[in-house]
């Protein structure tokens, strides 16, 4: 038996090297699933800074117009909005869309 292994050293260790590198290259940290983990991340991280980023633009635009120069039609439209103000002899309809 031990005569075996030495004949087949070369091939037993060359079969456990091949082994130890195709799991290291699918799993571990640096594998092909983490890969594809992280890839997911980094999609999921670009949405919400795209995102981000056109909040931050909307309301950079809202606060410009309610700088220095105010823009009465966009205040007008603010009060309605929030506080559900209306003009004299104006009717004020709210719809609600309901997906269900």
């Amino acid at each position: 038996m031990l005569k075996r292994l030495k004949k087949n050293y070369f091939l037993l260790i060359s079969i456990f090297l091949i082994l130890y590198f195709f799991f290291n290259l699918l799993s571990g940290q640096r594998g092909l699933i983490s890969y594809f983990e992280k890839k997911k991340f980094l999609k999921n991280l670009q949405k919400q800074e795209s995102l981000l980023i056109n909040q931050i633009n909307d309301l950079d635009f809202k606060n410009s117009l309610l700088s220095d120069n105010l823009d009465l039609d966009y205040i007008e439209t603010l009060i309605r909005e929030r506080l559900l103000f209306g003009k004299k002899n104006e009717k004020i309809y709210i719809i609600k869309n309901n997906e269900n």
